[in-house]
């Protein structure tokens, strides 16, 4: 007991060069982010820009791509790594600090999606009017939509007469829940 105590006696009175201590510690220290993987650095002398725009949308220069995609409608988590192992990026790169070309990589990614995602994972399968397999995004997504609803008003179909209505679509309950309009409860009689 009385030795530790003077080993930490004659640590305490030496004097410490905090430079050389914190040279030590920078490289000793390997950066590792929670799940164990290497985190990339980030290089000094390029600035980080603050939005990146891809696909007509404005991303967060801060974020990693594989989040930073998921800005865009219609790209998920599970597509953005997809688009990212693709361009061959890694999607834990902050997407501030990729240069022009790389950015472009992930551009022409993008559009081509239906060659390097699986079947299952596109958002328009079997296409009504053409019968392909397609990934919508952006603005597409909402035109189709709208254009899928007004075909089933034009054919009279049972979901598109619901629609028109205003009515619940998918078989729910109306009697108690989805009221809405100028007629708000029962009135008793005086």
């Amino acid at each position: 007991m009385a030795k530790k105590s003077e080993e930490n006696k004659k640590s305490v009175d030496k004097p410490v060069d905090k430079k050389n201590v914190d040279k030590n510690l920078d490289k000793n220290v390997d950066k590792k982010n929670v799940k164990g993987q290497p985190v990339e650095e980030k290089p000094e002398e390029d600035e980080i820009r603050h939005l990146v725009r891809i696909m007509n949308t404005d991303l967060k220069g801060a974020q990693q791509v594989q989040y930073a995609l998921t800005g865009i409608d219609g790209i998920g988590l599970r597509i953005s790594k997809i688009i990212a192992k693709d361009a061959g990026i890694n999607p834990t790169a902050i997407i501030g600090y990729l240069s022009e070309e790389e950015v472009a990589k992930l551009d022409t990614a993008i559009s081509g999606i239906e060659k390097s995602a699986p079947t299952w994972m596109l958002n328009r399968q079997r296409d009504l009017v053409t019968g392909e397999n397609k990934h919508l995004l952006g603005v597409d997504i909402e035109l189709t939509f709208k254009e899928d609803i007004n075909t089933l008003k034009k054919v009279r179909a049972y979901r598109g007469l619901r629609h028109e209505r205003g009515l619940k679509v998918r078989g729910q309950r109306t009697k108690s829940t989805g009221r809405r309009g100028s007629i708000v409860g029962v009135r008793k009689k005086k």
